[in-house]
């Protein structure tokens, strides 16, 4: 027994010869730690007293306390992160290049010449090409349009490879060609994913090659038979003024609405679109309903019957007719039509013309609504197009107070948009010439002011029989004695043919005085 002489505890230890050294360490470093005088503080040994301490506690406590007095800087620097594995090299078995590691124990020289992963892949394939509409052949009876180069013929070429469904597909590209040579090449880059020699992955570009044939598609084939439509579509309008005509073409190229037609054949009065189909008829008709006020008729005649199958060739035509009236014109409405719409004038000026027909009437901007049922219920022309109208120049105007107006019971929607004003013209060609002013009234207060040019109707009848002589003949002109006589200069001559009545063709006993009738008994 040897009893420890430290100055705060007193222990007894059972040592053996082969831990003498041990303890003369313990003794040791006990003593450092408690009778140091750097030491501010003394430990005790974590022994309770009366027991006896075994070496390994004695060791543990002694590593563990080496460990505190090591300093930072002698301890190794990310102790904590893994460990870097040392890479080794190793010999291809049949050339003996070093390489790493791999399953097969080949360099990738060798491997590729043991393995072709592109086996069953063909090289070399064919596209068919329609010359007529310029579409490629998407089997099994689809045709598809595609530019050269593009996402779209890739993915056509791509579906022609068979064998592409037991590899996975990394990446593809177009290897540039001589766009009339016939030929598109695709660079087709592939990974196999599975045993190639041990379960090792293989990568690698190959390209292939395809052969442009041209073949004619069915709608090509039918067009040159001249029976390539199995349903039309007849657009007409029956009106001097083709303004609503020209917008509905805009119309069809702005919403592509002709993309399905195999062709357009413009005839008097209209258009005829031809389709392969009766839906795409019945499609293009259903976009004209909802774009213009129209009346259609359908019919069908039948081209062949096969009495074994029971199937009929049929021909389907559809007539479509526009309403004959467009925008800035005058038109003249039925007495029971203008009742329906709230007592509206019969005389109305169309500002507008959608899938129905917005009408105002210009004396008290009373405006209306006509959808195709009821204008095709209660049909009206036009009795003035803008082509007919004269110019005149605004000399005066005054907007009309809202007491002014004539107010009835049951009268229709009034116009906001519009301000209804009085209005004083002279006609263009007499500006400066004549003092006499026309009062009218128009909805256009908003946007006219004195001096601005419009046009307007009056006097039309009379330049038509300036310009006719043959209608001149059943009516009587006269001489009117008021107007002063316009001087003419010499030195500007006209044109020799240009219309005009001589006085010889008026008449001078004019009276437009009434006269007494006697009564008939």
């Amino acid at each position: 027994m040897i009893k420890s002489k430290l100055p705060d505890f007193e222990r007894n230890v059972s040592l053996t010869d082969t831990v003498g050294h041990a303890f003369e360490e313990y003794i040791e470093h006990t003593r450092e730690n408690f009778t140091s005088p750097k030491s501010t503080t003394r430990r005790r040994l974590p022994v309770e007293p009366g027991k006896s301490i075994s070496i390994e506690e004695v060791t543990q406590y002694l590593e563990v306390s080496a460990a505190k007095k090591k300093p930072m800087s002698s301890r190794s620097k990310g102790s904590c992160a893994p460990k870097k594995e040392r890479s080794f090299l190793t010999l291809c078995c049949e050339c003996g290049t070093a390489i790493e590691p791999n399953p097969a124990n080949m360099c990738v020289p060798c491997l590729r010449t043991q393995v072709d992963i592109t086996e069953g892949i063909p090289k070399q394939a064919v596209l068919h090409f329609c010359k007529g509409c310029e579409r490629y052949l998407q089997p099994p009876a689809e045709w598809v349009s595609c530019s050269l180069e593009s996402r779209e013929l890739l993915s056509l070429c791509l579906k022609k490879l068979k064998g592409l469904s037991r590899v996975k597909l990394v990446d593809a590209g177009f290897v540039w060609t001589e766009p009339h040579s016939k030929r598109i090449k695709a660079s087709v880059k592939l990974t196999v994913h599975g045993e190639v020699i041990g379960g090792a992955t293989l990568q690698q570009v190959f390209v292939v090659e395809f052969t442009v044939n041209h073949q004619m598609c069915e709608d090509c084939h039918r067009t040159e038979a001249q029976d390539y439509w199995r349903a039309l579509v007849q657009i007409r309008q029956k009106a001097e003024n083709k303004k609503t005509f020209y917008y509905l073409e805009q119309l069809i190229l702005k919403h592509k609405a002709h993309d399905r037609t195999l062709g357009i054949k413009p005839i008097h009065e209209g258009l005829d679109f031809f389709y392969n189909t009766e839906a795409y008829a019945r499609k293009m008709v259903d976009f004209l309903a909802s774009v213009l006020p129209i009346k259609y008729q359908h019919s069908k005649k039948l081209i062949s019957h096969d009495i074994h199958s029971n199937l009929y060739n049929y021909k389907f035509t559809y007539s479509v007719e526009i309403v004959p009236v467009s925008k800035d014109s005058v038109v003249c409405l039925p007495p029971k039509l203008t009742h329906q719409l709230g007592g509206i004038s019969p005389l109305c000026l169309v500002y507008r013309v959608t899938n129905t027909i917005h009408v105002i009437d210009p004396g008290s901007a009373q405006i209306a609504e006509i959808s195709s049922t009821v204008f095709w219920r209660h049909p009206f022309d036009s009795i003035c197009n803008p082509k007919q109208l004269t110019e005149y120049i605004v000399m005066d105007l005054e907007p009309i107070k809202q007491k002014d107006r004539k107010i009835f019971p049951g009268q229709g929607a009034v116009s906001t948009k519009h301000v209804l004003s009085d209005i004083w013209v002279v006609k263009a060609s007499e500006l400066g010439v004549t003092d006499n002013t026309i009062h009218s009234r128009t909805h256009l207060g908003h946007i006219l002011k004195p001096g601005d040019s419009v046009l307007g109707d009056y006097q039309e009848f009379l330049d038509d029989l300036e310009e006719d002589p043959a209608l001149r003949q059943n009516v009587n002109i006269f001489r009117d004695h008021s107007k002063p006589t316009i001087p003419v200069d010499t030195d500007d001559m006209d044109d020799p043919h240009a219309p005009h009545i001589t006085l010889e063709e008026m008449l001078d006993d004019m009276n437009i005085e009434d006269e007494e009738m006697e009564e008939v008994e």
